[in-house]
């Protein structure tokens, strides 16, 4: 039996967490000028994820393209405080970020300020080949962060084979997964297909889970509701964004609608 995947989340089967992509932010190519409609369109999309029922939010900044692979700037660290601390404030779900690509230190610094409850770290050991180039594990300098500044409290969830990228070496997924958990230190991990939106092999989640043991296991990407029976048996949660949106689509605002849809076939079934 997983032990709880948060705190707050004590009693729940199946937790969904719901996506929150940001628009881009000042410094990202696609940026559009206007910091106060970028704040307007993640309210909206908090609200109908909230109305719809989901158990948790992930706030990313998913516009920026392309990436940064390691540090990203201080305005993205600082708009990204600011907008976590205004859905902190209006919305009492656990709260989770996750700094793209890589950034898993502003990830942690951000959670702690704002008082979210956990982050997302895409490459937290060994290395990977991405459209970034490579990028490379940060668990050592992550975990002493959360050490140092005695933010314990805030859980690191840890991609497995993260998509959009390939492993520089070749790697045995049950021994990825040992590292994570033992030599990373990570408190749950995320499975996910080969990019946004792309379904989870069930296979890889079923290596995933077994070596994982006590360790929660979420689905990342892909989820919607004609595979969510066949991963509800294997996963102990569901970090969901594309399904959510209007069409299906990643780039369009959350469709409340679709969200109720799934969350009523996730929590009748669960």
């Amino acid at each position: 039996m997983a032990k709880p995947l948060l705190p707050k989340f004590p009693c729940l089967d199946h937790p969904v967490i719901g996506m929150l992509h940001l628009q881009p932010l000042p410094g990202a190519p696609g940026f559009g000028g206007d910091v106060e409609q970028v704040r307007q369109s993640l309210l909206s999309d908090a609200e109908a994820l909230i109305d719809g029922g989901v158990d948790g939010l992930l706030i990313e900044n998913y516009g920026d393209k392309p990436f940064i692979p390691r540090r990203v700037p201080a305005q993205v660290v600082s708009h990204m405080a600011a907008l976590a601390q205004e859905l902190r404030h209006r919305f009492k779900v656990p709260l989770g970020v996750n700094v793209l690509r890589n950034d898993g230190r502003s990830a942690l610094a951000i959670a702690q300020a704002t008082d979210a409850d956990f982050i997302r770290v895409n490459v937290l050991c060994g290395a990977r080949v991405t459209d970034q180039g490579l990028l490379q594990g940060i668990a050592h300098d992550l975990m002493r962060d959360r050490c140092l500044w005695q933010a314990g409290r805030i859980r690191i969830l840890a991609d497995v084979n993260v998509k959009h990228s390939a492993p520089l070496a070749p790697l045995p997924i049950e021994q990825e997964v040992h590292d994570l958990i033992h030599r990373g230190g990570a408190d749950g991990l995320i499975v996910t297909g080969s990019g946004t939106g792309k379904a989870a092999p069930l296979e890889s989640l079923k290596a995933i889970k077994a070596t994982a043991g006590s360790i929660p296991v979420l689905v990342g990407s892909g989820v919607d509701p004609e595979n969510i029976d066949h991963y509800r048996s294997l996963a102990d949660g569901f970090i969901i964004g594309t399904a959510f949106k209007h069409n299906g689509v990643t780039t369009q605002p959350v469709d409340a609608a679709r969200v109720g849809r799934i969350m009523q076939m996730v929590k009748h079934r669960s």
